[in-house]
């Protein structure tokens, strides 16, 4: 590859661009040309789409790395031309014609399952929505256990909540069907069972996956671990 890849990190549910600062922070230093937008988190369809064009407004390749339910982000998103591999990070690798529910479905709930809020929001011209977040009291061990409580208590009061739209939604392409692609698995994960990870991809035929005994907030636990596999990755990919 003549030109080395932006990296666009896409966060995931309840979380916000922050949740990826550690990782920024290092690929920067290592003189990377990163992205890190911030998701709407409304729809799988809306949010891939929203991704996509930001992909596309980029000039030469992009590699895309997911966290979370941004795994199922790029795996719609990065059918975009210019995409040249994922890495999923304790996230969703959908096939085709999947949803998260569907997927998550076929396993056994993760502590997160009695920690969800439900909170109603406006839409223009339609039924309300409604947004799925964590009890904030249950956050730190759930989502982040392991990341320091200082932190672990602010990610808490500012999450960014998913609709529950999202997790009903089926993937229209998948686009490790077609571009190469990497994993991390958090085997001490609270937020998605780590089976579900493991799962998805393996079915995708990642290149290589590695796995951490680290909490779903894994970019912020084992920041080094994590940028290192985007860099392989780029490395890998010449």
């Amino acid at each position: 590859m003549s030109a080395s890849p932006t990296i666009v990190l896409v966060h995931g549910a309840f979380a916000d661009s922050a949740s990826w600062a550690p990782v920024t922070r290092l690929l920067l230093d290592e003189g990377y040309t990163v992205r890190v937008p911030a998701v709407p988190n409304r729809s799988l369809l809306g949010d891939a789409e929203y991704i996509r064009s930001v992909v596309e407004h980029i000039e030469g390749p992009v590699i895309l790395a997911g966290h979370s339910y941004g795994g199922a982000v790029i795996t719609v998103a990065g059918v975009a031309e210019n995409v040249v591999g994922l890495v999923y990070v304790s996230g969703y690798a959908l096939e085709e014609g999947e949803s998260l529910g569907q997927l998550q479905g076929g396993f056994p709930d993760s502590d997160l399952a009695q920690h969800l809020v439900y909170t109603p929001f406006p839409v223009v011209g339609a039924e309300d929505g409604i947004d799925v977040s964590v009890e904030i009291a249950a956050f730190p061990d759930v989502f982040a256990a392991g990341v320091s409580r200082e932190t672990t208590e602010v990610l808490a009061v500012s999450q960014r909540p998913l609709t529950a739209l999202a997790f009903g939604e089926a993937a229209p392409v998948a686009a490790w069907k077609t571009k190469p692609a990497w994993g991390i698995v958090s085997s001490a994960d609270h937020t998605i069972n780590p089976d579900v990870e493991r799962f998805g991809y393996q079915r995708a035929g990642l290149r290589s996956v590695i796995e951490l005994d680290a909490p779903h907030l894994v970019m912020q636990s084992h920041p080094a671990e994590v940028a290192k596999v985007i860099t392989d990755a780029i490395a890998e990919l010449g």
